[in-house]
């Protein structure tokens, strides 16, 4: 006899599914996760409009350092979140192996983003910080430490819930 689906049962599948893949992302975070032992605030460097960045300027807050690139399929689905955290927590991004200041520049004003990029040219900063997938999104708290690494794609609402539990 064939099972009756009710809007109970199709919730209930709903539900279970979205648990099982929220389970199944968090392996897989933790799993991709780089060891990192860089200290993000010994860095001073230039975004890509050439205005000085001193990451000690950022400690007593919490920070998000987001490493991506222009090439990356995911990266360019996730921008739009990056762009909505940074409306309201301090953002900074790394742009890998994606071009000159003036190519990405020109990407950021075709996608109308406004969050700060650096322009990690060859690859050196993702090297030091072992990231290896992209988008690779670390998370510090007010006391400069890392207390998430989010690797591949997050939600807006995932990456705001982070930042709200440490707080």
């Amino acid at each position: 006899m064939k099972k009756k689906w009710s809007l109970k049962n199709i919730i209930k599948e709903i539900v279970t599914t979205l648990l099982i893949l929220f389970v199944l992302s968090m392996v897989v975070n933790y799993v991709r996760k780089p060891e990192i032992n860089e200290n993000i605030y010994s860095y001073e460097l230039r975004d890509i409009n050439n205005s000085k960045i001193d990451f000690k300027t950022y400690k007593g807050k919490p920070l998000v350092v987001h490493f991506w690139a222009t090439w990356c399929p995911v990266c360019k689905l996730e921008a739009a979140n990056i762009e909505r955290l940074s409306k309201e927590y301090n953002v900074l991004t790394i742009a890998v192996n994606s071009g000159s200041d003036k190519e990405l520049n020109s990407f950021m004003r075709e996608d109308k983003l406004s969050y700060k990029v650096i322009d990690d040219k060859n690859g050196v900063l993702a090297q030091k910080f072992n990231i290896e997938v992209y988008p690779t999104t670390l998370i510090y708290n007010k006391e400069g430490e890392l207390k998430f690494t989010e690797v591949g794609y997050s939600t807006t609402l995932g990456l705001k819930a982070r930042l709200e539990l440490i707080n």
